[in-house]
């Protein structure tokens, strides 16, 4: 079982303690950039075992009549209709869900940006529903020249150019479905139009990742950068940091080459710079929280596996190219590790050598290692959850949690009825058919029980799963992980 290396009470306290800090020295209203996932945030949970995947929301909520949200999302992410792989859900419909989850929450969500807005039909559409809903809309537009032009992006032809966003609360926090939405330029633009009316504003931006703390080859860095490894962030040290305080820290390579161009904007707003480097604009206490050094260090490691096996399922399927896959298997080697620090890829691999059919395999929470294998009724990833169910319960392994009887109707229907070539369970049916089980069989619902086990074990199959198994063992809080290539 994984070992606790982050205290997450601690967290919630400190981070937004020190936001407070933040928000009082600038005495008025604060900007805050959100990067990163503000809700869900299972990268940072795989990282840091103990960091809650909501932490960074409930730690708003300590703030919550001091904060409003305002969500930003570029309009050439609506027009063409970008996702979330995580989530498979299109960025405009994610605006929708995280305005839900925030209202239900009793954060106030003020308003909607539409970033980049340039009369895009699909966009207008948006904001036309958006209104429909009650939600405020505001337009940002691409400014020419951004971001050396400076003398035109801080006038009236440039952020003055762009909607107003009214905001009544002292912290405004700016979020976004994903990276690329447009959230510093709305709080640069928010700042000039702040000051153009009188009011006092400050800017600063919470990042979770890298660690500015934490050493450059530290795996929890490295970790990051294999997370965005196709969006060519590279970690660095922060070479204003250590001029100005002699202090190493690190950033990354984006809010390094771009500080320079915000020391300007800052001037040119505020008449100086409030901050010294990239990493004094940050607000983030993470690695002030981590109490078991080493058990974060591992986790970090095996997600930048898990990263790398992704990466090549990716390029296999035509997504990435070899430079990427490249970057991941320079991060492992800087990480001291390989694919065989994955316990469950050699056990699945020999449960497909031995039966010559797909196969799959799960490590437990007490180390222990199951498998799975096709078979006439289940698919390898099917038979493997039920396998580890019976395990969980102490439940002998050829028990049948699901009665060959019950499993016949179910392939008669996919075959003749529904046009299905492959008559084997996926994930999904088994456990509609397991659950159904439930009902007459005490075994099966003593397997149901332990469902909420399975979550953060690690799993791999010896090949690529399908869209819809794959969905499942995410939803179950499974990390798992394929090797490259397809069944047939």
């Amino acid at each position: 079982m994984a070992c606790l290396g982050f205290d997450n009470e601690k967290y919630l306290q400190t981070q937004s303690a020190h936001i407070r800090e933040r928000l009082a020295q600038f005495g008025g209203k604060l900007y805050l950039e959100f990067g990163g996932k503000l809700f869900d945030d299972y990268h940072a949970s795989r990282v840091l075992p103990g960091f809650q995947p909501d932490s960074k929301l409930r730690m708003l909520l300590q703030l919550k009549d001091q904060v409003e949200m305002v969500i930003a999302i570029n309009a050439a992410d609506i027009e063409k209709n970008k996702v979330r792989g995580d989530l498979g859900i299109t960025y405009d419909v994610d605006v929708l869900r995280l305005i839900d989850i925030f209202r239900d929450l009793g954060l106030y969500v003020s308003s909607v940006v539409l970033t980049r807005f340039n009369d895009q039909a699909a966009t207008k559409a948006f904001q036309s529903r958006l209104e429909s809903m009650g939600v405020r809309v505001y337009r940002h537009y691409a400014i020419e020249g951004y971001p050396s032009n400076i003398p035109y992006i801080v006038s009236d032809q440039g952020y003055g150019r762009n909607d107003y966003i009214e905001t009544t609360r002292e912290l405004v926090v700016v979020t976004a479905p994903g990276p690329g939405s447009g959230k510093l330029a709305t709080c640069l633009s928010q700042l000039y139009h702040e000051h153009k009316r009188g009011i006092r504003a400050g800017y600063a931006k919470f990042e979770t990742f890298p660690v500015w703390n934490l050493a450059l080859n530290h795996p929890v860095n490295l970790a990051y950068e294999a997370a965005t490894a196709d969006l060519s962030d590279v970690n660095m040290i922060d070479p204003f940091h250590l001029e100005a305080y002699g202090v190493t820290t690190v950033n990354y390579n984006r809010d390094v080459e771009a500080f320079p161009v915000l020391t300007t904007i800052f001037e040119q707003i505020l008449g100086y710079c409030p901050y010294k480097s990239p990493t004094d604009m940050g607000v983030n206490m993470v690695g002030n929280c981590i109490v078991d050094d080493e058990a974060v260090r591992e986790a970090a490691r095996q997600e930048i596996i898990r990263r790398y096996y992704g990466i090549l399922c990716d390029q296999k399927q035509g997504k990435l190219p070899d430079e990427v896959t490249l970057k991941l298997e320079l991060l492992m080697k800087k990480a001291g590790v390989d694919v065989s620090s994955r316990k469950v890829v050699a056990a699945a691999l020999k449960r497909a050598e031995e039966t010559g059919l797909p196969a799959a395999a799960m490590e437990l929470p007490d180390g222990r290692i199951v498998t799975g294998k096709t078979s006439n009724l289940l698919g390898a990833s099917a038979a493997l959850l039920l396998n580890a169910l019976k395990a969980i319960s102490n439940m002998p392994d050829d028990l049948h949690l699901i009665s060959p009887v019950a499993i016949d109707p179910i392939q008669h229907l996919k075959v003749e009825h529904l046009g299905n070539r492959n008559p084997r369970l996926h994930t999904d049916e088994t456990l509609i058919a397991l659950s159904i089980s439930a009902v007459t069989n005490p075994l099966a619902e003593q397997a149901m029980e332990q469902l909420s086990k399975l979550r953060g074990c690690e799993a791999h199959s010896s090949v690529i799963l399908s869209a819809v198994d794959e969905k499942i063992l995410k939803r179950l809080g499974i990390n798992l992980t394929c090797e490259p290539r397809y069944k047939n």
